[in-house]
């Protein structure tokens, strides 16, 4: 095989539309935009979500709720399962689980959940936890610290 043999798959490429360039392309005249109207027009139409001059939907229902977006708090979240794994460290801090890359990064802070068992008594600092994952830490004999 050369260079000069390779080509793309049998119709994996496809010739582009070329419309309004006469009547022998069989797009020609209009387009294949019809007659008048106002998809026709130049400029092409109307903006996503408009109804032709009715109240369009996302006006006509009613609003609820709350989004605290911009102060949302995005926790890493650790189970207790990836916990148990580590060998060697009776401390477990959030600078301990990225030394050991059990999580990539901090984000707002690490929650530590409750699936998994724990085996031996672990001191864990961490911003938040779940109450399984206190009961389960207090269980084993070990300590949950709030940061």
């Amino acid at each position: 095989m050369k260079i000069n043999d390779l080509r793309p798959a049998e119709g994996s490429k496809k010739r582009k539309k070329r419309v309004g360039r006469g009547p022998g392309s069989g797009h020609g005249k209009t387009a294949c935009k019809g007659h008048k109207g106002q998809k026709a027009r130049s400029g092409g139409g109307v903006s996503p979500g408009f109804e032709g001059g009715q109240m369009p939907l996302h006006r006509r229902l009613p609003k609820r709720g709350f989004k605290n977006a911009p102060f949302k708090k995005v926790y890493t979240v650790v189970n207790l399962k990836r916990l148990a794994v580590i060998e060697g460290v009776d401390t477990i801090t959030p600078e301990v689980l990225l030394e050991k890359r059990v999580i990539s990064k901090i984000n707002d802070g690490v929650k530590i959940l409750g699936d998994g068992e724990l085996s031996r008594p672990l001191t864990i600092k961490a911003h938040a936890f779940s109450a399984s994952a206190l009961q389960k830490i207090k269980d084993a004999g070990g300590k949950a610290e709030v940061i």
